[in-house]
């Protein structure tokens, strides 16, 4: 085992640690060495008393050679899109209440009894923190594993992969794959007042700026798209009822002068159209096309 060891003057007493190197980078010793050397350390840290500056140094220094073990439990965890470093912070609280609690009475390596702390707070990491949206837990999974075959396909293909891609690559199909991209976007909420432009010179835009509201104009022109064979369809006198009241906005008294028919005719005549028409409205079934409207072929 090497280790590179400080030649400047200790920071604590030498004696009061009893022997303990100053070790000058613990975050570059090997895993294999750290295991050896944090037999040491950990058994002159249950001699020392808490507080002094001799065992804050052995306490600091035995986290500092085992952030390896923290890095590499993290490492299962790169392709969910979280910050790296935010899970490495949560995955040191673990390393640092393994190392409190750690005995070695217990005849145990060290990174036996470790990994559960390390896993246990990113795992409560995840819980507290993750999808804003509830979304079901095969989705959830679905996330990660999407994740995972993006970054593979982008290395290979040089660029994002297409949905058939991602299925194929995950033997699955598309409309899976679909829902499954569509339930990651409730991972992570931003504020609707987050800068769309942070880095630009010009206005500032927030997303609140850019997100689409409901046209109501759209709702009128669908529904004057549905109406319009279903008024071809009445009868010339229908037809000319309904111009007459919501065309030219004629009285019923007024439509039965016009028409030679008295006003209670009317009435019934326009109570009558109007519930064809409301019918034919809420029918799921296509209106039959008006022969008389169809283009002449030249």
């Amino acid at each position: 085992m090497s280790v590179v060891i400080s030649s400047r003057p200790l920071s604590v007493d030498t004696a009061e640690l009893g022997g303990l190197p100053e070790i000058r980078r613990p975050t570059a010793i090997a895993p294999r060495d750290a295991r050896e050397l944090s037999k040491l350390f950990f058994a002159r840290l249950q001699e020392l008393e808490e507080g002094t500056r001799a065992y804050q140094y052995a306490r600091n220094t035995l986290i500092e050679m085992n952030m390896s073990m923290v890095r590499y439990v993290a490492r299962r965890y790169r392709h969910r899109g979280d910050d790296m470093q935010d899970i490495v912070q949560v995955g040191t609280i673990g390393l640092i209440k393994a190392i409190d609690r750690f005995d070695l009475a217990r005849e145990v390596e060290f990174s036996t009894f470790a990994v559960p702390y390390i896993l246990g707070e990113m795992k409560r990491f995840f819980r507290d923190t993750g999808w804003a949206v509830h979304v079901p837990r095969r989705l959830q999974e679905l996330r990660t594993e999407l994740a995972k075959a993006k970054e593979q396909l982008h290395a290979r293909l040089d660029r994002d992969p297409s949905v058939d891609e991602l299925a194929t690559h995950l033997h699955l199909p598309e409309e899976e794959v679909i829902e499954g991209l569509v339930a990651a976007n409730g991972y992570a909420a931003d504020s609707l007042d987050t800068p769309t432009n942070p880095d630009s010179l010009g206005p500032r835009r927030t997303l609140a700026d850019v997100v689409g509201d409901d046209d109501p104009a759209l709702a009128t022109v669908e529904d004057l798209h549905t109406l319009a064979p279903l008024l071809r369809q009445l009868a010339p006198r229908e037809r000319r009822i309904i111009e007459l009241r919501f065309g030219r906005e004629m009285t019923q008294s007024e439509i039965g002068a016009e028409l030679g028919v008295s006003q209670m005719h009317v009435s019934r005549l326009l109570k009558s159209t109007l519930s064809t028409l409301r019918t034919g409205m809420l029918s799921d079934s296509e209106p039959e096309p008006d022969p008389g409207s169809a283009t002449p072929t030249p």
